[in-house]
């Protein structure tokens, strides 16, 4: 009651508080993160390590097993799963919900660069991956050429097009998949080894003295001090088939009298197919933290720069966009909000005839809604799948504030009371039943403030945003509404004079001339 009597008593001041709102919603709009699902926060983190030559037994034997012993000194691990196959460890860490996710990401790569130390010589750093569902894949560069080989453009995937991926904020990418890792496959004839007594570790050994660069310090002449790098890395397919094979006596070798030397490619693991054709694609994906639909736009606005960088007969593409589907969903759901704004609006000038009222229900829906995505950016939640099916929901429910409150005010204007009196009469008059409804529409989804996991990370956005949007719908009804009925709707006189000469009609009996009866009671008179 004392909101309504605000309201009529502070007009100006309740539209300034209205105008903010919608002020900053429409800023919130703009610049709310708009994602595939909301953020997962899943407690998991994932090890892997490849060491290439051992089987599942040995890397159960010189990985698994040290990695499970020094992840024992870390805080808040719930479990440890391994999966050891042909070169490679795979560990999954899940922690208990609420723990620091960045916190223990830092503990896992300090614990695994420690554990270095034990492991077989030539083993690299592992990989540390904190796994979100909301990092999924949002797209994938396909490279294609006509002229050109998948390892070719493997290549300029890695040199030229992943360079470019540093001026795109947010966005992440896994190395590029379908071609084969070039290759200088060196052949060695068995038979020449032999009959040179030589073996294959000396030739490893003399490729690796001929192939390297190591810094020679400077050489001062006269007031000059020049720097002398030493460079004998090889820079064509040629160089290597003249480097010397030292077997200690006089007489010396090269590499071509006992191999050949040829520019191949890895052995193929896998393949790719875009429209049934061999390619190379770069999959793209964005950080935890970052917008689905930022990464996007910032990523097709740099495909013309990245273009650019790549030969004439390269062509590059972006396929699979899934943020299609999140755009996609905020049309529907403005389309929605349009067409629930204007058929209700057509059914309050139907039945109403009123299109004062009717303009009235019109401005408190999107109101209501870009009010709930206010809120939804203050709570830190996103415009995801999950928050754009609680606003549609809510387009369905906030409809009903509005109309009751106006149909409400039209009936107390048709029996004839001021106008400022058939508006407060009005609002007071369902101003609790419209109370317990909303409360009955929000305690259906309070369930979700109590969710933790997933259902929680993917109900909870759902629940805010129906409930932020239902409660603004109810305070408009009860401000907005009045004031703006107050300022634009006009008085029923000529209805309510009308109704006034309908009702003294003789067939209501209610406004019949009654007669006086008389009652004799106890020796008295009594006129009733």
């Amino acid at each position: 009651m004392n909101l309504i009597r605000l309201a009529l008593r502070k007009p100006i001041s309740i539209m300034v508080l209205v105008a903010g709102l919608f002020f900053f919603g429409i800023s919130a709009v703009k610049d709310i993160k708009v994602d595939i699902l909301p953020k997962m926060n899943l407690p998991v983190i994932y090890i892997a390590h490849p060491f290439g030559g051992y089987t599942p037994d040995q890397m159960e034997a010189f990985f698994g097993k040290q990695y499970v012993n020094i992840l024992l000194f870390a805080n808040g691990i719930k479990s440890i799963e391994t999966k050891n196959v042909q070169g490679l460890t795979l560990m999954k860490l899940s922690y208990y919900e609420g723990t620091n996710m960045a916190q223990a990401a830092a503990e896992v790569s300090a614990l695994a660069n420690r554990i270095q130390a034990v492991f077989p010589p030539g083993s690299q750093p592992p990989f540390v991956i904190r796994f979100d569902a909301s990092s999924l894949p949002v797209g994938q560069l396909v490279l294609s050429s006509p002229t050109r080989s998948n390892n070719e453009l493997q290549d300029f995937a890695n040199i030229y097009v992943r360079a470019m991926f540093t001026s795109v904020p947010g966005l992440l990418s896994p190395p590029p998949f379908g071609g084969s890792p070039r290759t200088i496959e060196i052949n060695v004839d068995p038979e020449m080894l032999r009959a040179h007594n030589l073996t294959p570790d000396q030739i490893v050994e003399a490729i690796k003295l001929n192939n390297q660069t190591a810094p020679s310090g400077n050489v001062r002449i006269g007031d000059k001090n020049y720097i002398t790098p030493t460079n004998n890395t090889i820079r064509n397919l040629k160089e290597f088939e003249d480097i010397p094979i030292f077997k200690g006596g006089v007489q010396n070798l090269y590499l071509r009298d006992v191999a050949t030397v040829k520019d191949g490619a890895d052995v193929a693991a896998g393949y790719a197919l875009v429209n049934g054709k061999r390619s190379v694609y770069v999959s793209i994906a964005k950080s935890g933290d970052a917008s689905t639909w930022d990464v996007v736009k910032g990523l097709k606005a740099a495909l013309p720069r990245i273009q650019s960088t790549l030969p004439e007969d390269v062509k590059l593409t972006y396929e699979f966009d899934q943020s299609v589907y999140v755009i996609n969903a905020v049309k529907s759901l403005v389309s929605e909000g349009i067409i629930g704004a204007v058929l209700t609006g057509l059914m309050v000038l139907l039945f109403l005839g009123d299109r004062r009222a009717a303009l009235i229900v019109i401005l408190t829906i999107p109101t209501s809604i870009i009010s709930g995505v206010l809120f939804l950016k203050l709570f830190g939640q996103t415009i995801n799948i999950m928050s754009l099916s609680g606003l549609a929901l809510a387009i369905g429910i906030l409809v009903d504030e509005s109309t009751v409150t106006i149909e409400n005010i039209h009936q107390h204007l048709d029996m004839g009371k001021p106008k400022a009196l058939a508006i407060w009469d009005a609002c007071k008059e369902i101003a609790f039943p419209k109370l317990l409804i909303l409360f009955c529409i929000l305690a259906v989804f309070a369930p979700a403030f109590t969710m933790t996991g997933i259902p929680g990370a993917l109900f909870l956005p759902l629940a805010l945003a129906i409930g932020f949007s239902m409660i603004f719908s109810f305070l408009l009804s009860q401000t907005f509404v009045p004031i703006m009925a107050n300022w634009i709707m006009k008085a029923h006189h000529k209805r309510a004079a009308a109704m006034r000469k309908c009702w003294q009609h003789p067939v209501f009996p209610s406004h019949r001339k009654k007669t006086p009866s008389i009652r004799k009671s106890a020796g008295r008179t009594r006129r009733l």
